[in-house]
């Protein structure tokens, strides 16, 4: 590979605004993507995994590269530097690569690599804490897991097509997936594509939705003509997978804290054809009070820490802090003793997070059954889904019912 000079400007300008402006990864790439019209696809892949990359191994690089934060423009050139050499990449003779210690670099790798949370490129607490809640072992193959670039997976719209019929269009388009065992729904890219262009995407055949996320609208259990709420909607890709099961039958009231996260489910739901979606803003106690006892299933897709979603947000690493992880679980508890309210009796509850720690999990869970607001649900059954086992991100999902 052969490293090119306004490609790397680009990556370099992306990572200062991505480390230096707390600024989001995924709108930065966003936005460098579109610098240059000229760029094919391949140049557009390499910004964005290089700049994926970087921010992914942040710490490594920083500690072989011996720079510190704030990283100047030449502090960056330097972690390019080091991604290149170590990727195998051969330095054109550019001023920004002059006197690059190449044998150095991989010495020092081979040297930092050994230390987990360098190695890994995770802050010390948060090494610290997923230790002390996973497990030396499970943590060291987690996190090696979740290092790992993100499959692109889709989740096929049920409600328009089949997984066989958006197999063979996407086959035409020279796009190959294959069939993902024990998930129904999904079909995983055999290489990475830009699938928003395809016709297919236009006409809501799928969503691009990983698998571990696909499990969650199964473990509902809904049927059609039920009563569903979905608490913490968002933009909706869990909603949309329940309309697919409900085969549009029934009523399913989508909510969340976000009016603009529902104007973008709103979207999604038109192209996807799915015509028994209600959209409720949460802007004070009413809407839930509303809902007391009416819910056959109850899904809360609960705020968290998102440490099991790292493959596709690296830059999470770095602007999650401690005290946001305290916060969080207290939100969670008072979500779940608030929301489990519109359950009626002999419906069933879901709580579900993207996060791999017990205590956002089933430790917030156990607090709530032992609680007077959770006196009335009985545990059925729990899903925890962790990267390395299952090659999806991590996830965790319980069952609880109402008495009746």
């Amino acid at each position: 590979m052969r490293l090119h000079r306004n490609l790397c400007f680009a990556t370099v300008d992306g990572l200062l605004l991505i480390f230096n402006e707390g600024k989001y990864a995924d709108k930065v790439v966003q936005q460098l993507l579109k610098r240059d019209k000229r760029w094919g696809s391949r140049d557009r892949g390499f910004v964005a995994e290089t700049t994926y990359d970087v921010v992914r191994w942040k710490r490594l690089y920083a500690e072989i590269a011996e720079v510190k934060e704030p990283f100047s423009r030449d502090d960056v050139w330097r972690l390019i530097a080091v991604w290149a050499t170590l990727k195998g990449i051969k330095l054109p003779d550019w001023k920004y690569f002059e006197n690059t210690p190449t044998r150095k670099i991989k010495g020092r790798y081979d040297e930092l690599s050994n230390i987990r949370k360098i190695g890994a490129s995770v802050p010390d607490w948060m090494d610290e804490i997923a230790v002390k809640e996973l497990g030396e072992n499970v943590w060291t193959k987690e996190i090696s897991a979740l290092n790992q670039q993100a499959d692109v997976v889709l989740r096929v719209n049920t409600l328009k097509t089949t997984k066989e019929k958006l197999q063979a269009e996407l086959f035409d388009l020279d796009i190959e997936t294959e069939i993902v065992k024990n998930h129904p729904d999904a079909l995983k890219l055999t290489e990475r594509a830009n699938v928003f262009t395809t016709e297919a995407f236009q006409k809501g055949f799928f969503e691009v939705q990983d698998g571990s996320s696909q499990k969650v609208a199964e473990f509902v259990d809904v049927q059609p003509g039920m009563k569903v709420v979905d608490t913490c909607a968002g933009a909706g890709g869990k909603t949309l997978h329940l309309a697919a099961l409900m085969e549009n039958k029934g009523q399913i009231i989508a909510m969340d804290i976000y009016e603009n996260k529902l104007k973008e489910l709103k979207r999604r739901a038109k192209r996807a054809g799915a015509h028994n979606i209600e959209f409720r803003v949460i802007d004070s106690t009413k809407p839930i009070k509303k809902l007391y006892d009416k819910a056959d299933r109850v899904l809360i897709d609960a705020p968290c820490s998102g440490l099991g979603v790292l493959r596709r947000n690296p830059d999470a690493k770095w602007k999650l802090q401690p005290e946001f992880l305290d916060k969080i679980k207290k939100t969670q508890a008072e979500i779940l003793s608030s929301y489990s309210r519109m359950v009626k009796p002999g419906g069933k509850l879901v709580y579900a997070t993207c996060s791999i720690l017990p205590s956002e999990n089933q430790d917030q869970v156990k607090t709530f059954l032992e609680s007077e607001s959770g006196k009335d649900f009985t545990f059925v059954k729990e899903k925890k889904i962790l990267a390395y086992e299952s090659g999806f991100d991590g996830f965790y999902m319980a069952l609880l019912e109402k008495k009746k």
